[in-house]
């Protein structure tokens, strides 16, 4: 399936390398776990650093580009589709009113026969390329969080650690204080 990474990144087609690799800092800390903690990011970070990984690589983007040009092109023609499909069938319905409620409900909530899915690479080399980013994405993407949960962990014990220590100077000192208290009496 073919992924727009211009969508996914929030940046125009002309963008700058400077630009992407700006739009992907900000993408990256929106979608960041840390400010995440109750929705799963996976998905979203694996696709951010597969844009990521695509559009700042110089040879990758000339053949993202013309791809991209060949989808667009591609979705433009599947929604003409679509709208003409919807629109015989709303003309076909107006013609046979006596069809039940049933049919009618199952016909609206079809689903179209062919989805951009379909959409089949014209570079084959690109389609590889894409495919080794994703999976180059995913190792990321877990290292990310396997540094993230490391990194918490890491910061607990830091925390325990350091509340310890400080209970002990405490403790230390009230026995100090004690102990003065005493030899002045």
């Amino acid at each position: 399936m073919f992924k727009d990474y211009y969508v996914i990144l929030d940046i125009s087609k002309s963008a700058t390398l400077a630009e992407i690799k700006s739009a992907y800092r900000i993408q990256a800390l929106k979608w960041h776990p840390d400010k995440n903690q109750e929705t799963d990011t996976t998905e979203k970070m694996k696709e951010i650093n597969e844009a990521k990984l695509i559009l700042t690589d110089e040879e990758a983007r000339i053949r993202y580009d013309k791809e991209h040009t060949l989808y667009k092109s591609f979705k433009q023609k599947k929604e003409k589709q679509k709208k003409t499909e919807e629109s015989k069938h709303k003309h076909h319905a107006s013609k046979k009113e006596e069809k039940s409620e049933k049919e009618t409900y199952r016909k609206q909530n079809e689903k179209p026969k062919e989805e951009y899915s379909t959409y089949q690479f014209d570079d084959e080399i690109l389609k590889k390329w894409m495919e080794n980013a994703r999976k180059q994405a995913i190792r990321n993407v877990h290292e990310m969080i396997k540094e993230f949960a490391d990194s918490s962990v890491i910061g607990f014990g830091t925390f325990f650690s350091n509340g310890f220590k400080a209970i002990l100077v405490a403790f230390i000192f009230i026995i100090i204080l004690l102990i003065i208290n005493f030899l002045k009496n």
